[in-house]
């Protein structure tokens, strides 16, 4: 039994809870957390890890004193024990010692605070995607391996034992034939408000927030998750919702690195709005005898019958005698010449395609973000790589990250990791390194 099988029974027994206190190793040991990032998902992580593990959360941090204040309160209802707070992470790296490190910032704080609480001693779990450029994601797995840190990257969908099924009933035994196509999509988000700047609330301080990104006129929605709306401080719908797709894609099919990468696309309905990412983006992921596409579009009707919003998010794996449906929540088989539909939802009451259940949808959803955490937790104790290793996690998102090099350039590109340059493309390689702003310094894969 593998550890990912082992890991999903224990789940499936209702032993989650109580595992990782055998799996800490030293007893009254607890490891001692410290987390970067107090918006949405830094708390889901947080709160993840507190389920299955009993923590000892030193350090809390963000630039936002709003949304740092309401994150101790939680913790407070957690353990007696008051963290230390920070708007600063190099203070807050500094003043604690920290067995793990979460970063649950915007995408544009991923590389720096991981890399420095690597060389500080601590494992880090890492929200998706791992950075904002390729060489951001080439310095924080040499960082990862110089240190020899365990990183999970919180691409969690690779450790959901649905999809070990679709490996295993149908790509192991290559039921689908010869594959030739992999259409990965979401419709749906975004928006074409034109939203008016205003100015930056006194709780939050927009310059250390900025970092080394631009700092673009301050608008209400950053504060919250509307950062994703600018390309300063991530990398659009691709980054964002892509590279869970794509990610999962090359798990179920064991794909690395592609050839080359092209794109198209543009803001070609919202052109005026406040959002300066794509509304509609295609891009092709070559590989040999076979191309993995991304496709999102934000306006317009979807191909795609809804039931629940996960079904406009997706992929298609189509080969000789039939097509793989998968959703985040399911999978479904349509053979060559049949109408039938074989397979299985997570929101089914019945274990299959019907009866489903979506008032479950977050218990399902928090299940599995659960089983991530304690996988990044074993894989602490036997110094092992977790299921979404920072390698793993790097190649996905560099390669959505050069899916929209392709798509400013307009050209195909073909990213070499061994000598980290696209081959014979002088501007596209120096595309792999954003410019940062002020005093900061870009990460350097041969110095970290």
């Amino acid at each position: 039994m593998n550890r990912r099988t082992f890991v999903s029974s224990l789940a499936a027994a209702g032993a989650v809870a109580a595992l990782p206190n055998r799996l800490m190793g030293v007893v009254g040991r607890r490891p001692r957390v410290g987390l970067i990032g107090c918006g949405w998902f830094g708390n889901v992580n947080l709160d993840s890890m507190a389920k299955v593990a009993e923590l000892d959360i030193v350090s809390l941090c963000d630039p936002n004193k709003r949304m740092l204040a309401s994150t101790l309160d939680s913790v407070k209802a957690k353990q007696s024990k008051v963290p230390d707070t920070f708007a600063d992470y190099r203070k807050m790296l500094a003043s604690n010692e920290h067995d793990i490190v979460i970063v649950g910032t915007p995408d544009h704080w991923h590389a720096l605070p991981a890399i420095e609480a690597m060389q500080a001693g601590a494992d880090v779990f890492l929200e998706k995607p791992i950075g904002v450029d390729v060489l951001e994601g080439e310095a924080l797995v040499t960082a990862a391996r110089k240190y020899d840190r365990v990183v999970q990257v919180n691409l969690q969908r690779r450790r959901d034992p649905i999809f070990d099924e679709v490996r295993e009933q149908y790509l192991d035994t290559e039921r689908l034939g010869k594959i030739g196509l992999v259409e990965c999509y979401y419709y749906g988000g975004g928006n074409g408000d034109v939203v008016a700047p205003v100015s930056v609330p006194e709780h939050l301080d927009y310059d250390l927030w900025a970092g080394p990104a631009e700092k673009v006129p301050y608008v209400p929605q950053i504060e919250s998750r509307g950062w994703r709306m600018f390309q300063e401080y991530g990398n659009g719908t691709i980054g964002d919702m892509g590279v869970h797709i794509f990610d999962l894609v090359r798990s179920v099919m064991g794909l690395g690195w592609p050839d080359s990468i092209s794109s198209t696309g543009g803001r070609f309905v919202y052109k005026n709005a406040t959002s300066n990412i794509s509304d509609t983006q295609k891009t092709v992921f070559h590989y040999p005898d076979m191309d993995v596409s991304w496709e999102h579009r934000h306006w317009g009707a979807s191909p795609i019958p809804q039931r629940h919003w996960t079904d406009q998010w997706g992929a298609r794996i189509v080969g000789e005698r039939g097509t793989l449906n998968l959703t985040t929540m399911s999978y479904a088989l349509q053979e060559q010449g049949s109408s039938r539909l074989e397979g299985r939802h997570l929101l089914s009451r019945t274990n299959d395609l019907e009866n489903l259940d979506f008032d479950r949808f977050n218990a399902v959803v928090g299940g599995n973000q659960d089983g991530h955490c304690l996988d990044f937790l074993t894989a602490r104790e036997t110094r092992s790589r977790p299921l979404s290793d920072i390698e793993e996690g790097h190649i996905s998102s560099a390669c959505c990250i050069l899916g929209n090099v392709a798509l400013d350039l307009g050209r195909p590109i073909a990213y070499d990791p061994k000598t980290r340059k696209v081959a014979d493309d002088a501007e596209a390689t120096s595309r792999l390194a954003r410019s940062y702003r002020g005093d900061w310094t870009h990460p350097d894969p041969a110095k970290v």
